[in-house]
C-alpha cells in the first residue's frame, strides 16, 4: 500500500506529536513526582554516571551546548543536589559531581524519557539515522527554523543579561 505524499506527511507529523507528548508527559511526571524537569533528571543522571565531569564533558554527554548545561547545573547546584569544587590541576575548571540528597533523588526517579530516546537512536541502523537527521534537517530549513542551538527539551534556556534587564 502506497501513501500519498499529504498521508506521508500527516503520518510523520502524527510520529512528531507523539514523539513531543511522550516527552512532555514525562517530564511532567517527573517534576510532579520528584520536582526535577525532565531535563534536570537527564543531567543529574548523566554526572552520576561520570563524577567529576566538567561542564564541557556534561555537556558532551547530554548532547547539548554548555551554556544550556551549565544552567541546569546551576539549577540543580542551588537545589542542594550537585555538589561544585575546584580542579585542583586548572584552578579554572569546576569539577561537578551528584551529592547524597541528588543520589537519593536519582534511586527513586525512573530512567529519563532522553535517555530512552538517545539508546533508541543509538540503535537505528546507521543508514535510516542518517536519513532522519537529513528528514529532521530539512524539516527544521523548509520551517524557517533557525539552526541555533537548543536547550535540552524542555528547559527554559538561560537568559541573557539584556533581556532580563528589558523584562525585570
Amino acid at each position: 500500500m502506497h501513501l500519498s505524499r499529504d498521508e506521508e506527511a500527516a503520518s510523520v507529523l502524527r510520529s512528531l506529536r507523539q514523539l513531543v507528548h511522550a516527552l512532555r508527559a514525562t517530564s511532567h511526571a517527573v517534576e510532579d513526582d520528584v520536582g526535577l524537569t525532565g531535563a534536570q533528571l537527564f543531567v543529574l543522571r548523566e554526572l552520576a554516571a561520570e563524577p567529576g565531569a566538567s561542564i564541557r564533558r556534561l555537556s558532551e554527554r547530554t548532547m547539548t551546548d554548555p551554556s544550556s548545561v551549565s544552567a541546569v547545573v546551576a539549577r540543580l547546584t542551588e537545589r542542594g543536589l550537585v555538589d561544585r569544587r575546584r580542579d585542583p590541576e586548572d584552578g579554572r575548571r569546576s569539577l561537578l559531581s551528584v551529592n547524597k540528597r541528588g543520589q537519593v533523588i536519582l534511586e527513586r526517579s525512573p530512567e529519563p524519557y532522553q535517555a530512552k530516546l538517545f539508546a533508541a537512536l543509538q540503535a537505528i541502523p546507521r543508514q535510516h539515522l542518517r536519513q532522519l537527521h537529513v528528514g529532521l534537517s530539512a524539516l527544521l530549513h523548509g520551517s524557517k527554523q533557525s539552526r541555533t542551538s537548543a536547550p535540552l527539551l524542555f528547559e527554559d534556556p538561560p537568559r541573557s543579561r539584556a533581556r532580563k534587564k528589558r523584562h525585570g
